[in-house]
């Protein structure tokens, strides 16, 4: 009977341990970060939520990095509090960009080594707020898989080396005005909450965004795409805007959605462009666009007629919309021989 009060005693003490004693499997794992990395921390996939907020990363530890002219680099983890980057001090603008004279005498801001946030939680907003200043990023920058819950605000940004958001969501709002990405940005099954700007921006490498979802305002108003953008199979669920946007490389909408209403006015396609199957539930307004190379409407959809006024209206909508006016008059065609054939059925058995 004792032994069996003493076997009860110790299964209850392992049940209440606090989470992370005994047979935690939650682990920090070893990386080697280089010299250009000031802030490390991995924990590993087995680590629970509760065991990773015991764990959390405050935000001013990654401020503190960046002031000492340095990167991070976490993966699995909580970061807690608000990062504002306004706090980082005034730097000089590195040689990388020296030849671009829209950004001469501006006050600028760095971050000199890498921003890694990968399979994490950020808690806190993430901001750079500065109207006249401009925030300069040396290092390659990778959200992948990531959740954002509050604004994240990377305006006027430029950054180096190529950005990376696949898998990442932003819960709330997601801006990156007047952003300059030299080496692409690719955000592939990437989901974006219910306002995202990438107003006036320039993409000067490739600009992916498949199988991206769009749960808000989308504005892509102005927005220089200097290589390939590849938007294919991504979906838009509220009002979405090209207008003024420069295409210079090849542009994918194959298989896109739009719920509401998409405008592409004024829009320049200097390079090829490809609508096939895409689904247009609203407004799809080309108007004044200009088409320079080719076109491909093939099999898309379009709920309302679209809008070409003052733009070359391209081949293939032409042709899939002469294929939809020829539906009607077939379909009364068949209806009547459909009838007349049934009357003649009907007549002789009446003999």
């Amino acid at each position: 009977m004792k032994r069996v009060c003493v076997w009860i005693m110790i299964g209850g003490l392992i049940l209440w341990l606090p989470s992370g004693a005994g047979g935690s499997n939650c682990q920090v794992e070893p990386s080697d970060p280089g010299s250009e990395v000031g802030l490390v921390r991995h924990l590993s996939v087995d680590c629970t939520e509760r065991e990773r907020e015991a764990r959390a990363v405050d935000a001013t530890q990654l401020l503190q990095a960046f002031r000492e002219g340095k990167g991070i680099d976490l993966a699995g983890v909580v970061i807690r509090g608000d990062l504002s980057l306004d706090m980082l001090a005034v730097d000089r603008l590195p040689p990388e960009l020296a030849g671009m004279k829209d950004l001469q005498g501006l006050e600028v801001r760095m971050i000199h080594g890498p921003v890694k946030i990968i399979n994490s939680v950020v808690r806190g907003t993430i901001k750079y707020g500065s109207r006249q200043g401009l925030l300069v990023v040396q290092g390659p920058v990778s959200f992948n898989g990531t959740r954002f819950e509050q604004v994240v605000d990377l305006s006027r940004s430029v950054f180096l080396q190529p950005v990376t958001l696949s898998g990442a969501q932003f819960l709330r709002e997601s801006y990156f005005v007047q952003g300059r990405f030299l080496r692409g940005l690719y955000a592939e099954n990437t989901m974006f909450g219910p306002h995202t700007r990438f107003h006036r921006s320039v993409f000067q490498g490739p600009a992916t965004f498949r199988q991206s979802k769009f749960n808000g305002l989308a504005e892509f108003l102005e927005v220089t795409f200097e290589k390939d953008a590849d938007l294919s199979h991504s979906y838009f669920t509220l009002g979405t805007g090209f207008s003024g946007s420069r295409f210079q490389g090849r542009a994918d909408f194959s298989d896109v959605t739009f719920e509401h209403e998409a405008f592409f006015t004024f829009t320049l396609f200097d390079g090829d462009v490809y609508f096939p199957g895409a689904r247009f539930q609203s407004t799809a307004d080309f108007s004044d666009a200009s088409f320079k190379g080719r076109d491909d409407f093939s099999k898309a959809h379009f709920n309302q007629k679209p809008q070409f006024t003052g733009a070359a209206k391209p081949a293939t909508v032409q042709a899939a919309q002469g294929d939809e006016n020829q539906v009607i008059p077939y379909a009364i065609g068949f209806t009547l021989l459909a009838f007349i054939a049934l009357l003649g059925v009907y007549l002789i058995r009446s003999r």
